[in-house]
């Protein structure tokens, strides 16, 4: 590894620990903006205000903020994100026990949506043009315009209640069999697989488009290089970089999609558990599942673009 891709990654992980440092301030003074009162939500509206003053006191909520900051970011970075306000169990198990049920689904996605995508965007790009491009294209653009409330509003409809195919709630029991999971998960992850391969297959194509038009593919077509060999081994190895910022994009895009299907399907994923801490006010479970999201999101950018940096030859071989 030369001196100059060491200093641009270590510039990269630099910049992902500064704005993570910024998103937690900004997650923080957010929640703090909401209304509503935990300590009303947990008592009931006809509490007195002395127990709902009592109760915030009990709480540490009637600390400073800035005091109250400093403590919660202080805890996050010896692993410790606190105690949920309204069950009182340690906010990490409550995050780790759904944040695995929600990789659990997001891996699922990713292990379907990529190689679809990928297949669509590099062969879309080799017959750039033909009646296949302009069909893929026109199926690609159409989904990307429709929001994934209402592909999983339609798959409900379609699947669950005219076919009775699937379930329409994403039960899963502690013994659910290999079937019982997959009937489970099917609709959640066709709902947000559609957008996914949509988005990454028109980012690949460009990418690759941009490659196949580069001059050294230029010269393999002049040396009667075969089709597969040009793609194979001229077009695709230096579109590496291009093709992981579209897949790291596209698979961020779950963050946002995830929040929505798992509130459709009553997924017991973390995005979830935000939605119903949200609800009750429950303000520290809310912060961490915010900051998880923020660190999963900084990490997909940030892998991408060490592996464009990495597969950059200009940086491989000084």
């Amino acid at each position: 590894m030369s001196s100059r891709m060491a200093k641009l990654i270590a510039g990269r992980l630099l910049v992902a620990l500064a704005t993570l440092l910024f998103v937690s301030f900004v997650v923080f003074g957010a929640t703090q903006l909401l209304p509503g009162d935990v300590a009303q939500a947990i008592l009931g509206q006809s509490a007195t205000p002395e127990a709902v003053a009592g109760l915030r006191t009990a709480l540490g909520l009637d600390q400073p903020a800035l005091q109250r900051f400093v403590a919660w970011l202080g805890g996050l970075l010896t692993g410790d994100a606190g105690v949920s306000l309204v069950s009182r169990q340690p906010i990490g198990d409550l995050v780790w026990t759904r944040l695995s049920k929600s990789l659990t689904l997001a891996g699922i996605v990713a292990a379907v949506s990529v190689p679809i995508a990928l297949l669509l965007g590099i062969t879309t790009a080799v017959w750039r043009n033909s009646p296949y491009d302009r069909v893929v294209s026109l199926l690609t653009i159409s989904v990307v315009s429709v929001p994934e409330f209402l592909v999983a509003t339609l798959a409900v409809l379609v699947f669950a209640v005219h076919l009775h195919w699937l379930p329409a709630l994403s039960f899963l029991p502690p013994s659910a069999t290999p079937l019982q999971f997959v009937r489970a998960v099917a609709m959640p992850v066709m709902a947000l697989s559609f957008v996914v391969v949509a988005q990454m297959a028109r980012m690949t194509r460009a990418a690759m488009i941009e490659a196949l038009k580069s001059p050294y593919v230029e010269m393999a077509v002049l040396k009667g290089a075969s089709p597969a060999r040009i793609v194979l081994r001229h077009a695709l190895p230096n579109t590496i970089g291009a093709v992981a910022n579209a897949v790291a994009l596209s698979l961020s895009y779950l963050l946002g999609g995830v929040i929505i299907v798992e509130t459709i399907f009553n997924y017991p994923g973390i995005a979830k558990l935000m939605v119903d801490s949200v609800s009750m006010r429950d303000m520290p479970v809310v912060q961490a599942c915010a900051i998880v999201f923020c660190a999963v999101y900084l990490l997909l950018v940030t892998l991408a673009d060490i592996v464009a940096i990495v597969s950059n030859p200009r940086l491989r071989h000084p």
